[in-house]
């Protein structure tokens, strides 16, 4: 999740702390090893020399190792060697790397397989036809695998799973492409791992869920996840037909058994199941503490509820969300009467269907807001009121539409799917924030007025996405604070506000901080042949 910053000097040691720790990963980088087609194992390795297979590369990297791999079709490897907090093992692919046969030996049946494999990090593979999955990783139940990181892969048409993981604690899966998985799921996140962040991938396409979640308590462990954050990604058209064959199940976001979690600015389109579902089946309890906030769920016509939440998960928070369907009488909200305990639903778009015993009656909102107490600030909308060409699976909000500064800004995330900032008061009901109109360019948060609240956009967007850009080279840093800085308190006219917001007392001692790291990086660049 992108979290608010607490103050400017959090912030800035924030950033200094972690292009430290960035120095310090490099300083303590070990080699760095190619391989490509045409290449020989018994060579050294060597960008001129590089290996055959990717196998040998994994029999013998080490921590701080990295591998790159170049263009080209490759078979498979299988990994068993960690890396360490500071010195992880990489293996980057550059464009054009396939692997497209599993590893050689009895019973591999994967792309990339990591066993018992901490601290790695998979970065840019294009993975298919794997019997199994494109990338497995997984632990023990009483030996948890951790800080594994799988980023910019393709996994597509594999066997069961594009990205299968069990027993990993601290997992990162980021902007990933999973489709076409034949018998279940594009990203399925298992066995009692807690802390995995799934955000902004794409996966569509798949015969189960686009994102399954399950704490598999019968594989041992506590049978929970816990402090997942699922966030910015586009999921469509799964529980899909596979070469014709009958439509699948699970969820465009399948959470079994997920507790204290958060997903927030998904964008959910043409499932086939459910959209959104929290439940127990293989989890140890139900999906109960979770936030779901911010999302945009539209089900197929014969689809399932768009946000299902059953066997007692309880006390979630539903604001903000879209949640319509195409659908002739399944409708928004399915929640079992013992999910209903400390529920909190609000501010959203939904079609005018609700139950409480799944679909054995009906009631419109109205109904379910004079039952339940629910949805006291939510509306109806249909789809066409709402986006602004969902046929094209343009899924941003038309002008005019109902969901428009509807929102609350209670735990709405800083930004939208698209990095657009939201503002501190009314804001967009779903995924999409329609941007704000042209202002001052120090106006983060789209209000006309350049003051505190865009200083508190601008520390949350510091280095972590383009909300706060003033200046337009694409990222938010310390130029754009000085852009605030020198506009602050001004409005769309140019005159002075009624009261000048100051600069920050602690910006001196944070700028100087800043320089004396710039100076620590020179340094280092120079010991170190300058940047690769």
């Amino acid at each position: 999740m992108l979290r608010r910053g607490r103050w400017l000097e959090v912030c800035w040691y924030g950033v200094l702390a972690a292009l430290a720790a960035a120095a310090q990963i490099r300083l303590a980088r070990g080699a760095e090893y190619y391989v490509a087609p045409g290449g020989a194992n018994s060579a050294a390795g060597s960008s001129a020399a590089p290996w055959a297979t990717l196998q040998h590369a994994a029999d013998v990297v080490g921590p701080g190792d990295r591998v790159v791999v170049r263009a080209g079709n490759y078979k498979g490897f299988y990994l068993d060697t960690s890396g360490t907090a500071g010195s992880p093992i990489e293996f980057f692919a550059e464009p054009g790397a396939l692997i497209n046969s599993p590893t050689a030996g009895a019973g591999n049946q994967d792309g990339i397989n990591l066993e018992l494999a901490s601290h790695i990090i998979l970065d840019g593979f294009s993975i298919t036809g794997m019997p199994r999955a494109g990338i497995r990783s997984v632990g023990l139940d009483d030996d948890m695998a951790e800080f594994v990181t799988i980023r910019n892969v393709h996994a597509y048409n594999n066997g069961r799973w594009g990205i299968f993981t069990g027993h990993v604690n601290d997992l990162l899966i980021e902007n990933n492409e999973t489709s076409g998985s034949i018998l279940e799921h594009g990203i399925y996140v298992s066995n009692s791992g807690d802390r995995p962040v799934i955000r902004d991938n794409v996966t569509w396409g798949n015969h189960g869920a686009g994102i399954h979640m399950n704490g598999d308590l019968s594989l041992g462990g506590d049978g929970l996840i816990t402090g997942a954050l699922v966030s910015g990604n586009r999921i469509y058209g799964n529980a899909a037909s596979i070469n014709g064959g009958a439509f699948g199940g699970g969820s465009g976001i399948n959470m079994d058994g997920v507790q204290d979690s958060r997903i927030e600015n998904n964008l959910l389109y043409d499932n086939h199941a459910s959209g959104i579902s929290l439940f127990m089946e293989d989890g140890a309890e139900g999906s109960s503490g979770n936030g779901v906030v911010n999302n945009t769920i539209h089900q197929a016509s014969n689809g399932r509820w768009a946000l299902n939440i059953q066997n007692e998960s309880t006390n979630n928070t539903v604001l903000n969300n879209i949640i319509v369907t195409q659908h002739t009488f399944r409708g928004a909200i399915d929640v079992s009467t013992d999910s209903l305990p400390g529920l909190l639903s609000d501010y959203n778009a939904v079609a005018s269907r609700f139950t409480t015993n799944g679909g054995g009656s009906i009631l419109t909102l109205a109904q379910w807001q004079a039952a339940t107490g629910q949805d006291a600030h939510s509306l109806v909308a249909t789809p066409a009121q709402l986006f602004e060409n969902w046929n094209a699976g343009d899924y941003r909000l038309r002008s005019g539409s109902p969901a428009i500064n509807h929102g609350t800004g209670t735990s709405a995330p800083a930004v939208d799917i698209d990095g657009t900032p939201r503002p501190a008061g009314a804001v967009d009901i779903g995924a999409f924030e329609v941007a704000a109109a042209t202002g001052p360019a120090a106006d983060f948060t789209g209000d006309g007025l350049v003051n505190g609240l865009d200083l508190a956009a601008w520390r949350a967007a510091f280095g972590v996405s383009a909300g706060a850009d003033a200046d337009d080279d694409g990222d938010s840093d310390g130029d754009d604070f000085l852009v605030w800085q020198r506009t602050a308190g001004m409005n769309p006219g140019g005159s002075l506000g009624v009261v000048a917001v100051p600069e920050p007392s602690t910006a001196t001692l944070a700028w100087a901080l800043f320089a004396a790291l710039g100076v620590v990086v020179q340094y280092w660049r120079r010991s170190n042949g300058g940047d690769r």
